[in-house]
């Protein structure tokens, strides 16, 4: 099975997490980078494109600070960003060009991604960077981003970054060797799980939080980036970058880390991009009649299925779309603002004009841009 799955690899993501970057006096590991250079540099012989989503700015920027912990505040974390974040691509710069290779870095936030003229500029960019054989790397852009704009964590940067370059593979090198059932520092009998098939309620239970003081992810970060990858198709393999060699072993077809495999219905592009990248706005209630007919038999939504709107959004927004019970089951891009739904919900979609005084469609959300969750 990872063999089927590694040689259709030709464009690779791989995520590498503070931990494997950093020594224990939150400086830089320099050797580790040399090696991951060398690493990826075998694999790029191999004719295999790599983007790179590396965390350790704001681990390399704290010692500069002179902070024992993780920064605190948000002008401490953007200050350690700040100061990092050349200083990790400098080490990354030196480190590939002993190979031979040139690297450049794109920092990113979520704005980039939500907007679709920004997100085709990032995606022409990485692409051009790609045919000249120059190796992205890419972060989050610590020292601007508030929490609006925020990916989180750079596990789930990762995820959107593959749907970003259509990449067939993520891998992420974290400072454990794989998922396990269970902690493995609380829990010395916990198992490795070498394969995991879907991404359940069970296999989420098993994933805790962030134990370090360096990164912000854990492995629930881990599996939801696994999850959001599996949803555009692509597998993901989780292993320990600190062990030399084992991003060869992966590419090898080696038995190590855990596979996480695809899901089996995927999304397209735009409606990845939808579930995934967009930040909703507001809620949209609907009847039990309209979650059954958007969630068994991919239809529109139309304004009669609607009980009730929550919060404020101009029309083009995205939307959480809830069932009776408030649960959400689905999520879309809406033809009218909020105040215009508050006026036409529970009517029929012949009605809008006489209501509105103007009508864009029958739809409050296209089936096209709808995504069952």
């Amino acid at each position: 099975m990872r063999e089927e799955i590694l040689h259709k690899v030709k464009r690779l993501v791989i995520k590498i997490g503070s931990r494997v970057l950093t020594c224990t006096d939150n400086g830089l590991d320099l050797a580790t980078i040399g090696r991951l250079a060398a690493e990826i540099t075998a694999l790029r012989r191999r004719g295999i494109e790599v983007i790179m989503v590396s965390s350790g700015a704001g681990a390399a920027g704290r010692k500069e600070l002179g902070l024992d912990d993780r920064p605190r505040t948000i002008p401490q974390k953007q200050a350690a960003a700040a100061i990092g974040q050349p200083r990790l691509m400098r080490a990354y710069e030196e480190a590939f060009a002993a190979h031979g290779h040139k690297v450049a870095q794109l920092l990113l936030t979520r704005h980039d991604l939500m907007d679709r003229q920004r997100f085709l500029n990032a995606r022409a960019t990485l692409d051009t960077l790609l045919h000249f054989g120059i190796i992205p790397i890419i972060n989050e852009n610590d020292t601007v981003v508030v929490e609006e704009i925020k990916f989180g964590d750079n596990d789930n940067l990762s995820a959107l970054v593959t749907n970003l370059t259509e990449a067939q593979l993520l891998v992420i090198l974290t400072d454990i060797d794989g998922f396990y059932d269970a902690d493995p520092r609380e829990h010395p009998g916990a198992r490795l799980v070498p394969l995991v098939r879907a991404i359940t309620k069970e296999v989420e239970k098993a994933g805790g939080g962030s134990s370090s003081t360096v990164g912000t992810g854990g492995m629930a970060t881990k599996l939801a980036a696994a999850k959001k990858a599996g949803q555009f198709g692509v597998a993901t393999i989780m292993t320990n970058g600190m062990t030399p060699g084992n991003l060869i072993r992966v590419m090898d077809g080696e038995e190590v880390g855990t596979l996480f495999l695809p899901a089996r219905t995927v999304l397209n592009r735009r409606k990845h991009w939808i579930a995934y990248t967009l930040r909703p706005r507001g809620r949209v209630i609907v009847d039990e009649g309209a979650r059954k007919v958007l969630a068994q038999h991919g239809r529109s939504l139309l304004p009669s299925g609607i009980v009730e709107v929550e919060g404020e959004f101009e029309r083009g927004a995205c939307v959480r779309v809830c069932g009776p019970d408030g649960t959400e089951f689905a999520r879309g891009i809406v033809d009218y603002a909020s105040q215009e739904l508050a006026k036409i919900l529970g009517h029929k979609s012949g009605e809008i004009e006489t209501i509105l005084g103007y009508r864009y469609g029958d739809e409050i959300i296209h089936r096209d841009n709808l995504v069952v969750l």
